[in-house]
């Protein structure tokens, strides 16, 4: 399976379609409905499952999801309201022979990238959540968010007016990946290593099943479970991001880059998804542990 990372792409021409795409989405339902599955007789390899993994990426459908569940040996492609029939034939067909390994899974609902953690965090046009605040060896404060909130480098603020600066983006990586992080130059700012009331002392990666909570900027604390890993998600446009993860907790515009963690473990950043917070839905997660070890910087 490819694990491509690709080098993020800046400008306000895409910042202003990434705004237009979450655009109605808090009305979006994302009930998980089962379509037609795989056939079961067969059994496939992972070469084959890799196979069908790169079929899918190659056929380049816009709002899908996918990954290989190890459980079942299969392919799960989860298709929000946007994919057509006609888009799952083209997928299967460049399946070809592995087509059989794919499970269709049906989300109502548009994926697309929460733009609108923890507390909410302005940029220039929008708003986003601050994920986790970490620290270098060295004692330089940062925080970590979505990477397509730092899409751009933009200079963060408290406030929406925009008049209490927290500091600049100090790096973003998306797509590709979802991570970015800024800078504290604000030295009247405090920056707690918590989430909410959680006390945040370590990072840890995502297993099936662990149990999770979200906060962010919008929607506030949401909980539920991870149910996949080394997800690909394709929002459409050349937004794809791999290796991420997928939970069954909702979220909503705004609630990007918020923090995703299980106890006092640092899980995820949030990235994307569909649905709202009222019916539920489907979100995907950028492993913090990554983000971390890009940077350099650890929680605390």
């Amino acid at each position: 399976m490819r694990n491509k990372r690709t080098t993020p792409r800046s400008g306000m021409a895409r910042r202003l379609r990434l705004l237009a795409v979450t655009t109605g989405l808090i009305t979006a339902a994302a009930l998980a409905v089962p379509a037609a599955n795989a056939t079961q007789a067969q059994t496939f390899s992972a070469n084959q499952l890799s196979a069908a993994s790169d079929a899918v990426l190659d056929a380049d459908v816009a709002g899908t999801a996918w990954l290989i569940d190890k459980t079942t040996n299969t392919l799960v492609v989860t298709a929000d309201s946007t994919v057509s029939q006609a888009q799952i034939a083209k997928i299967k067909k460049e399946a070809g022979a592995n087509a059989g390994a794919i499970r269709i899974e049906r989300t109502a609902g548009k994926f697309s990238k929460l733009i609108s953690g923890g507390d909410a965090i302005y940029a220039t046009s929008w708003r986003c959540s601050l994920g986790f605040n970490v620290r270098s060896s060295s004692g330089t404060y940062y925080f970590l968010t979505a990477g397509h909130c730092t899409d751009g480098n933009p200079p963060w603020y408290t406030n929406s007016s925009r008049t209490t600066s927290i500091g600049p983006t100090a790096g973003s990586s998306f797509p590709g990946n979802d991570y970015g992080i800024v800078r504290y130059s604000n030295t009247s700012l405090s920056h707690p290593g918590m989430v909410g009331s959680q006390d945040i002392t370590s990072a840890a990666n995502a297993t099936v099943g662990m149990s999770v909570c979200r906060r962010g900027s919008t929607t506030g604390i949401h909980c539920g479970s991870v149910t996949g890993l080394n997800a690909t998600v394709n929002y459409g446009g050349g937004d794809i991001v791999y290796g991420m993860i997928r939970t069954n907790v909702c979220a909503e515009p705004g609630d990007s880059g918020g923090s995703l963690y299980s106890g006092s473990r640092a899980i995820g950043l949030t990235s994307g998804g569909s649905g709202n917070c009222s019916s539920g839905g489907t979100t995907f997660f950028q492993p913090v542990t990554e983000a971390l070890s890009a940077y350099g910087v650890s929680v605390y």
